[in-house]
């Protein structure tokens, strides 16, 4: 569901007439100069007000060395499609932050084994433990939820092969 050999991707995701148009007029108010272009200074402007943050240099150099270097500017077009990723991979993140908290039964930013079992205990009843185990180990290596520390199982010597840690699974 959640994982695969190259991690989770966001799905396709399309935006509601109102969030669109609330784009547009985004778009419009940081166009300052009604050129039909963004410059690199007001498309961090439109980020702010859509995202709430200011983008840093790096994310900006990237949306801006995507440009068509034929304009002065990123165009409606391309805005659109730059907001509707930036969505797409933010309700991503939540969604995992979602499942991941879900998990976390016990608020510690981490998982363990047992916190897993219990959870497709309760989703999949009839998933071999086999199955869980391999999941975890996934899970883990690929980062997917969380970094999972030798602090997730009581054991003291975790080099001993805790069965608790994902390192000895």
């Amino acid at each position: 569901m959640f994982f695969s050999q190259a991690g989770a991707r966001p799905r396709m995701w399309e935006a509601s007439p109102s969030e669109h148009k609330k784009w547009v007029e985004v778009f419009k108010a940081c166009d300052e100069e009604n050129k039909g272009c963004l410059s690199r200074e007001n498309f961090k402007v439109a980020v702010v007000m859509l995202f709430g943050y200011k983008p840093s240099k790096i994310e900006a150099d990237a949306v801006m060395s995507s440009v068509d270097p034929n304009t002065s500017g990123i165009l409606l077009k391309e805005f659109l499609d730059i907001v509707r990723k930036k969505k797409e991979a933010q309700l991503y993140r939540n969604e995992i932050r979602h499942i991941f908290t879900a998990f976390d039964r016990h608020y510690r930013g981490y998982l363990t084994l047992e916190d897993f079992k219990k959870a497709f205990k309760q989703v999949a009843p009839k998933l071999s433990e086999r199955i869980i185990l391999e999941v975890f180990s996934r899970s883990s290596s690929l980062n997917q939820f969380s970094s999972l520390k030798e602090a997730s199982s009581p054991c003291a010597e975790p080099s001993r092969g805790c069965p608790q840690h994902v390192e000895h699974l």
